[in-house]
């Protein structure tokens, strides 16, 4: 699955549409407003340039598109074998439609 943020510039490739999506509500991704689908590191491609907004316990850095400021994904800053990638970015994938976890208690 493919998709891409608001201006173009940057471009993500998943294996498939995910099988649900996370609505982290802690404090910095209720501002997101982003919708997480969550794939193996090393099953995602993420092109373009990016920067990167890392705090808290410093273990994930959050893109964004350098141009339109879109976030696109978190990356893990270590061995963490997961990252997530906004559904809402993902070209066809119907986020309302898809299940819906909801995480009140995160703590990033």
């Amino acid at each position: 699955m493919e998709g891409r943020c608001h201006c173009g510039a940057v471009r993500v490739t998943t294996p498939g549409p995910p099988p649900n999506v996370t609505e982290c509500r802690c404090s910095i991704c209720r501002r997101y407003g982003a919708l997480w689908a969550y794939y193996p590191v090393d099953a995602v491609a993420i092109e373009g340039a990016t920067e990167t907004y890392v705090w808290g316990r410093r273990h994930l850095a959050f893109h964004r598109c350098e141009v339109c400021g879109c976030v696109v994904a978190w990356l893990p800053r270590g061995a963490y074998p997961e990252c997530g990638i906004n559904a809402r970015m993902l070209e066809g994938f119907d986020a309302f439609a898809a299940e819906r976890i909801v995480e009140e208690d995160a703590s990033i």
